[in-house]
């Protein structure tokens, strides 16, 4: 058993449900939740929302032919100010993909909010997708709907992509006999194969704020066949999603076993940044020499702090911004 865990633990599985025209991921986010978590000291409600968080984007980010990064943002009014996370593609074959998170908020906001999603408030959710150099980034953005932030992944994917998506997420602390508490989370993607000319019904959708919902791109044998495929879902328990004694193999066959699932290979995770003192004064390049000097601290010296990976970086004023000095050849 112990084997299983660590196979499984980190991981996201990709498949496909042959008789009802259906993908999707199943994820295990274990030792890298527990690095993402342990680089803040969080409360409870933004570890949750950091957790719903990570889990989606190692799923999103695995269906994507990425070659740099995926990023998703939940911006809010509430207690909750802003959720961030990137997924970086592997660097070459048989790599592991990273992730990374960051969470900001307003600890005065939190007190008597016990429900996670409902510290958002008003905003918005975005997916942002960067291939790298000499690529056109894109970005898509819904308003906050549905109560929690898988339905607001599902109303972007209804609404933006037309495509009927659906997620179950499950996470929390668990501790091993004789063993040390951390992380354990999981969870379920599924999604309708895209169609050429989806259907779509009325001028508006039947979804939150008249929004897009699966049930308005979806008619006929497809709105049948998924619909089936959800409600097969819907029977899958939260520690069969966490593990670690269910592996995902093993909840694909229990799940969809009349579907004809077939999986594929399995992608590696790992918590990954991508800061450097190279890049942080790239961003700071447009600041005259009067700028720079505010930024300096009595020591002399200006510093940086990487929000997801806590990095600290010190530089020298004089070599900062474009009026910097030169460095002799």
């Amino acid at each position: 058993m112990i084997g299983s865990q660590i196979a499984w633990d980190d991981t996201v599985l990709p498949f496909q449900l042959d008789k009802c025209d259906v993908r999707g991921r199943v994820v295990r986010l274990d030792g890298v939740l527990d690095e993402i978590l342990s680089q803040h000291s969080y409360p409870p409600q933004i570890e949750a929302l950091v957790a719903e968080m990570a889990l989606m984007t190692a799923m999103i980010g695995q269906t994507i032919k990425l070659r740099w990064k995926l990023s998703l943002q939940v911006r809010g009014n509430g207690g909750a100010r802003l959720i961030a996370t990137d997924y970086y593609s592997p660097t070459e074959e048989g790599a592991p993909a990273g992730i990374r998170a960051y969470a900001s908020f307003d600890e005065e906001k939190l007190h008597g909010v016990e429900n996670p999603f409902e510290l958002i408030g008003s905003g918005y959710f975005a997916i942002l997708i960067d291939q790298g150099s000499g690529m056109t980034p894109y970005q898509g953005i819904t308003p906050i709907a549905g109560g929690s932030l898988a339905a607001c992944a599902e109303t972007y994917f209804a609404q933006s992509e037309q495509l009927p998506t659906r997620f179950s997420l499950s996470y929390g602390r668990s501790q091993f006999p004789g063993g040390a508490e951390s992380w354990r989370a999981g969870g379920l993607m599924l999604q309708h194969m895209p169609k050429a000319s989806p259907h779509v019904s009325g001028e508006g959708g039947s979804g939150e704020e008249g929004l897009l919902s699966a049930d308005d791109i979806l008619d006929g044998e497809d709105g049948e066949n998924w619909n089936r495929a959800n409600l097969l879902l819907d029977t899958v328990e939260a520690l069969e999603l966490i593990g670690p004694t269910v592996q995902p193999t093993e909840l694909l066959v229990r799940l969809f076993h009349e579907e004809a699932p077939r999986v594929f290979d399995a992608q590696a995770l790992k918590f990954g940044c991508s800061c450097s003192a190279d890049k942080v004064r790239e961003s700071l390049s447009i600041y005259s020499a009067k700028d720079i000097d505010s930024m300096t601290t009595d020591e002399g010296i200006v510093t940086a702090d990487c929000q997801f990976c806590g990095a600290h970086y010190e530089f020298d004023p004089k070599t900062l911004g474009f009026e910097a000095e030169k460095k002799d050849d």
